[in-house]
């Protein structure tokens, strides 16, 4: 059952999940493709960041001197601030204009780069990495602006393109760093990022106009601190938990800050008349299993983007592996960005014309058939590259579908907050399967202490049953699966 929201300019009462998108400028072809271009820049800059750093680590660890779990907090920095930036700055939006909290995300995300260029000390590395977290809110911020100012008709191709980016960025991030580090040191890895991320912001200003739509209010700020505080916990626990051990008083006890500071949240939340976030609206059947099928996905995806990598890296005497170079180990995730690149805009038309649910689905569907490759023949590499092609396919159909889905079944004043929360999700899911993944490749090894070859298959088999699982979840949601669904 959702909401009916009186619509300001005819003062009629109307449901959001079917009101038809606000009117656009009617007269002469919209402009589209200047500003689409700009909004592509901008969350390429944010994708390729998030793992670009990755293959930089042990270069990190030895530079400064300091340990593995230390090192780690190069990531986990920049996915904590990244995780609560994403649903706070993408209300904000929807508060004070898309355009201009967008502009402030990547300046601030500028400034981060720029002091992670400039770091001589892993603590200013570490700081640098969180301030650089901010530029997450480029994702629901670009949909929102999408949603409001596009062609009714564009808008599920576009958004679909800019969710694969999310993908496409993040293996074009395992796989440029490699030769950049070797010739000219990991510094460059954050000079280039800048040398994206600057002509991003200038073709907002330039291109990007300021949507009409707002969701006036003040700030939730208990909203915030429980947000981010639920949210910090949970991602620190799930991080550290294998260096900590997961049994040990400060994991435990960051599950339950996690589980205490997300409960007190609702409870507040639901008494406000302007939350920062919306119970109720997360209570919506097709918001909900957007929500649940975007854990599902993340936790089941994930672990390919981190395994491969470090199962073809591994030498060929352990009976397995390819003892490919960190480059050579990155080539193995392109055939993803790849296929990812098309999957995304031709799952945006399956979706304009017969639902979201289809693509969603036959997301799922398709991932199940990338980690059965994976798992049934990686001793091969041309099996690894198939599996990745596949894999690709049923990423970029997810991104785009879960995207489409959500921004459908909200009104457009609250564009940004929902799929901030549905990115979340993703995030949380995504760092859950990463860990679980790790954890089982950990635990056989051989004599040398290489992970035995069993353990990357379990990985693989667990990751193509939960993406069986996300489709189950995703097959409970509203809608028959060729309906047509709501349009943006």
């Amino acid at each position: 059952m959702t909401d009916p929201t009186t619509d300001p300019a005819t003062d009629q009462t109307t449901d959001p999940t079917t009101a038809p998108a606000p009117p656009r400028a009617a007269e002469g072809p919209p402009r589209v493709a200047a500003p689409f271009a700009a909004l592509l820049i901008a969350v390429l800059s944010f994708s390729l960041m998030q793992t670009m750093v990755v293959p930089a680590l042990p270069d990190l660890r030895r530079e400064f001197g300091v340990s593995t779990t230390t090192v780690s907090w190069v990531l986990s920095a920049f996915l904590l601030t990244a995780s609560v930036a994403t649903a706070l700055l993408g209300r904000l939006g929807d508060m004070f204009g898309k355009r201009r909290v967008l502009i402030a995300s990547l300046t601030v995300f500028a400034a981060g780069t720029l002091l992670a260029a400039l770091s001589d000390t892993i603590g200013l590395l570490i700081a640098a990495r969180a301030v650089q977290g901010v530029g997450s809110a480029a994702f629901p911020l670009a949909f929102g602006i999408v949603r409001d100012q596009f062609p009714r008709e564009r808008v599920p191709v576009a958004i679909g393109l800019i969710s694969s980016t999310f993908g496409i960025g993040f293996g074009v991030g395992l796989v440029l760093p490699g030769p950049i580090v070797d010739a000219l040191g990991w510094h460059w890895i954050f000079w280039l990022g800048l040398a994206v991320i600057v002509p991003g912001i200038v073709a907002v200003v330039a291109f990007v106009e300021e949507p009409p739509v707002r969701s006036p209010g003040r700030i939730d700020w208990a909203g915030v601190v429980l947000l981010s505080a639920g949210i910090v916990a949970l991602l620190l626990a799930l991080g550290q938990g294998k260096s900590w051990g997961w049994g040990s008083a400060r994991v435990v006890g960051l599950f339950v800050a996690a589980v205490v500071f997300l409960a007190v949240l609702v409870l507040v939340e639901r008494r406000l008349s302007a939350p920062l976030i919306d119970i109720e609206l997360l209570r919506r059947p097709a918001v909900a299993a957007s929500h649940v099928t975007a854990l599902i996905i993340g936790f089941g995806m994930y672990g390919a983007f981190t395994l491969v990598p470090l199962l073809a890296q591994t030498p060929p005497e352990a009976g397995y592996g390819f003892g490919a170079s960190v480059t050579g180990a990155g080539l193995f995730m392109v055939p993803m960005a790849a296929t990812m690149l098309v999957a995304s805009p031709l799952a945006g038309r399956i979706g304009a014309a017969v639902g979201f649910k289809l693509p969603l689905v036959l997301a799922c569907l398709i991932g199940v058939a990338g980690f059965s490759v994976y798992a049934g023949a990686h001793d091969t590499a041309w099996a690894l590259y198939a599996g990745s092609g596949i894999l690709g396919i049923g990423v970029g159909f997810a991104f785009a579908a879960l995207a489409n889905l959500v921004v459908a079944a909200v009104a457009p004043r609250q564009t940004g907050e929902a799929t901030g929360i549905n990115t979340i999700m993703r995030t949380i899911g995504g760092s859950l399967g990463a860990q679980v993944s790790a954890s089982l490749v950990a635990s056989r090894t051989l004599a040398d202490g290489v992970p035995a070859e069993s353990g990357y298959t379990t990985a693989f088999v667990m990751s193509a049953i939960a993406l069986g699982v996300a489709a189950l979840a995703a097959l409970a949601g509203p809608g028959g699966i060729r309906m047509r669904g709501p349009r943006s």
